[in-house]
């Protein structure tokens, strides 16, 4: 309790917030059952007979195979006068859903961590600490393992599907984004400014003076080869995650434009599927940070903020974002739900006939994959926010656009004093020894992964994530608005 203080009660209360109060006042369950999502109900088999008419009074015909007899499945004319009724989404419709239970986890365990980051960062703020450790991490750090698992989990659905292509499109873009990684990794600084060299080249450079002092020879943890490798490897994995949710954010994007009647909530749309697009840009040196810092003025140069104060804005872009595509969640969940009928009024297109049982589960299949959409809708998101998050805490960043002027800098260890080095083992008790040990470990720690390292990392997974979503989003944009209509 002494070593964490603060933090620790914020955590358990948060703890029993989770257990306690969410599964009663769920975010997750209100973004669905609130009233404003409505789904198409599946037509009965005897609604089905009576629209058919004449199906009605037709004799059953049998078939004999190997002695069985077997009753031909009642089909209906493509082209009835078929029309859906429609209901609100209710708590009892949702425990029907599949992967309704990961939705609600994912949504409300977030809400939590983003209370406990609110909460740390104003902590942080008033009192300032110096020898606690940011428990608010250790909260970001869930979040990402959860949606990672979440889209892991989602990815392998589609890959035990054999008769689909999903496994081959996850195959392939895979091995897109890697080569993709491969390039990014090789442009300099001068246009994409993550900071990873400098970051990597600190890392190296701390890691060895560690391992001087422990009386070890070493180049370097890692070459820079094999560390861009290994990025290139997580960026295939993460795009690899991203595929369907950019695929299926398009289809929505298409389908809410056309559901929607005002101008501002088409112009909402139309920048909320852009905003990973404006993710991207921010990391783009020669156009967003050498125009705003140096705008071409006449013959003098006057930069309009400091480099603290952009990258400030930047973080606060990037959450303004996310809370619009937040906002706009429904519009997309609705967009989906109405397939069904889509579904419906193109097969009256159609001749032929169809079994009531396809009917009915073509209608059906729609509403109860709901949470999956709303999963590959939220995860990116989710993991977009939280990155962000890391990156302002542990790249040592300000929330103020006018940052003080005393701050650390993103090479200073501001966690540990370096009075904590100096401290002798106190004698009266192996306790004491074993805590000042741990302490004097971590701040060893804290001086191998500076700022600066987390600074370049975080930064590019942070661009990464939003250029992988842009670009399945783009590329499924292409394919729903010329491919499927070809």
């Amino acid at each position: 309790m002494g070593v964490i203080g603060v933090q620790l009660v914020v955590t358990m209360v948060m703890a029993s917030v989770i257990q306690k109060i969410i599964p009663h006042y769920s975010l997750a369950r209100w973004l669905l059952c609130s009233g404003s999502l409505r789904w198409y109900q599946h037509p009965t088999e005897e609604e089905l007979r009576i629209l058919a008419g004449k199906q009605r009074g037709r004799s059953k015909k049998d078939r004999k195979y190997n002695g069985h007899i077997e009753n031909k499945p009642l089909t209906i004319p493509k082209d009835i006068d078929l029309h859906l009724e429609t209901k609100s989404v209710t708590e009892r419709d949702t425990i029907a859903l599949h992967y309704f239970p990961e939705y609600q986890w994912l949504v409300d365990f977030t809400v939590a961590a983003t209370v406990v980051y609110v909460v740390t960062e104003a902590y942080y703020s008033i009192v300032k600490p110096s020898q606690e450790m940011n428990i608010s991490v250790v909260w970001c750090l869930l979040v990402l393992a959860f949606a990672v698992k979440v889209l892991f989990s989602l990815t392998t659905h589609y890959f035990k599907v054999e008769d689909g292509g999903e496994r081959s499109v996850c195959v392939t873009f895979g091995f897109f984004f890697f080569v993709k990684a491969m390039a990014i990794l090789i442009v300099t600084e001068n246009y994409l400014e993550f900071g990873l060299e400098s970051g990597f080249s600190n890392f190296s450079e701390s890691a060895m003076q560690f391992l001087e002092k422990q009386g070890l020879e070493s180049q370097g943890p890692v070459s820079k080869l094999t560390f861009k490798l290994f990025l290139a490897v997580l960026c295939s994995l993460i795009g690899a995650f991203l595929t369907f949710p950019g695929l299926r954010l398009a289809q929505m994007h298409l389908d809410a434009l056309n559901l929607a009647t005002e101008k501002i909530t088409q112009t909402l749309l139309h920048i909320n599927f852009l905003a990973p697009l404006f993710m991207v840009l921010l990391w783009v040196k020669p156009i967003t940070k050498d125009y705003i810092m140096n705008p071409p003025l006449g013959k003098e140069s006057v930069p309009l903020i400091s480099e603290d104060t952009f990258d400030t804005v930047r973080l606060w872009i990037i959450i303004l974002l996310c809370a619009l595509r937040l906002a706009m969640m429904r519009h997309h969940l609705q967009a989906y739900l109405n397939l069904a009928q889509k579904s419906v009024d193109q097969m009256k297109k159609e001749a032929g006939r169809i079994s009531m049982v396809d009917l009915q589960k073509m209608v059906a299949r729609v509403f109860y994959y709901l949470c999956v959409i709303a999963l590959q809708y939220v995860a990116p998101l989710v993991m977009l926010l939280h990155t962000t998050l890391l990156l302002k805490t542990l790249g040592n960043y300000s929330w103020g656009i006018y940052p003080e002027l005393n701050s650390d800098t993103p090479g200073e260890n501001s966690l540990l004093p370096s009075s904590v080095y100096s401290e002798s083992p106190p004698a009266d008790g192996k306790m004491k020894v074993t805590v000042v040990q741990i302490t004097m470990a971590l701040g060893s720690l804290k001086n191998i992964f500076t700022p600066l390292l987390f600074r370049g990392l975080l930064s590019f997974l942070t661009w990464w994530i939003a250029a992988c979503l842009f670009s399945t989003s783009l590329f499924g944009l292409f394919y729903h608005q010329y491919l499927t209509v070809a």
